[in-house]
């Protein structure tokens, strides 16, 4: 159905994916490795991971994984999982069809559908996901759908493609370089990000438009440099991202620290909170605090991160 805001279908409530951590689908057995590393989320890749002549084999594996994982799916804590199908077109056969009817099952946190182009690709998957749902007994919207903005076409066409299904939540740019992106594009990678910043600043700002909840950024593709990690996901933060897709174990802990607030920073927005409340009490809308004037537009940025990092 088309809502208010004319986002097909019905979104279940999702929440903020710090680190969502790639591990190719014939490797099912490192999704331990993954989870003890802290990963919020693994997206079992069933497209560049996997040669051509393994797609069956990891197509089958992922969706055993799947159905072990189905107690916990969609419940607090427990890293979710998501598969990065092939893509719904002619060109592979249909093998992201094929993908996403074998691992659509209860387990599964969501699919990751790559090579969008526009807001038709997201109508095909949204439509075969409402099916596997009816077929499996879930409710509308229980799959999330991230898709992959790799073409020129579908970076241009972030706000609609985010329009098109109420289950996207994690809409955002991926640039690693030498990638689809950066081939789309033309742009010269640089560990400094200067030139994809306005890109992943242009992406963000169609999917907050679109009203997607929790968009994510990446890649880092040189696994020893996390100081690098670092600088990079600080500027995601930065720009507004709420977390980042990654390729290595190690990058996890790094990620998971930079889209996650410190005790000082949940306790200063506690204090701000109740400044402007004071404030407020007193017939003042707006209030000296810490060396800045503040009111309620901030306390509730303040309250926002509060709710959703355990601090209220």
């Amino acid at each position: 159905m088309t809502g208010a805001t004319g986002v097909t279908g019905v979104a279940t409530q999702r929440v903020p994916l710090r680190s969502l951590l790639f591990v190719p689908g014939s490797r099912t057995d490192w999704l331990p490795k993954a989870e003890s590393a802290g990963a919020d989320a693994a997206i079992l890749d069933l497209e560049d991971a996997v040669p051509e002549d393994g797609k069956a084999a990891a197509r089958e594996a992922v969706a055993g994984a799947v159905t072990a994982d189905q107690v916990t799916a969609g419940t607090p804590g427990p890293m979710r999982l998501l598969v990065r199908i092939n893509a719904l077109d002619r060109a592979t056969g249909w093998q992201g069809a094929d993908d996403l009817r074998a691992v659509a099952r209860p387990g599964l946190y969501g699919i990751v559908l790559p090579k969008v182009s526009g807001p038709e690709d997201v109508t095909t998957a949204d439509r075969l996901l409402a099916w596997c749902e009816r077929e499996h007994g879930l409710p509308e919207g229980h799959f999330a759908l991230l898709p992959l903005l790799e073409t020129a076409r579908g970076l241009r066409e972030a706000y609609a493609i985010g329009r098109a299904a109420a289950r996207i939540a994690h809409l955002g740019a991926v640039t690693a370089p030498g990638g689809d992106v950066e081939r789309a594009i033309g742009y010269r990678w640089s560990p400094e990000g200067e030139e994809t910043r306005e890109l992943r600043a242009r992406a963000l700002l169609d999917a907050r438009a679109a009203n997607r909840p929790h968009p994510v950024a990446g890649l880092w593709a040189d696994v020893a440099d996390l100081a690098g990690l670092r600088r990079f996901a600080e500027q995601n933060r930065a720009l507004g991202y709420e977390g980042m897709a990654v390729i290595h174990p190690s990058h996890v802990p790094v990620v998971n620290e930079v889209f996650a607030p410190d005790a000082e920073e949940l306790a200063r927005c506690g204090r701000l909170i109740a400044a402007v409340e004071r404030a407020q009490a007193e017939g003042a809308g707006a209030v000296l605090f810490e060396g800045r004037m503040v009111d309620e537009a901030m306390a509730a940025t303040a309250r926002r991160t509060l709710a959703r990092h355990g601090g209220g």
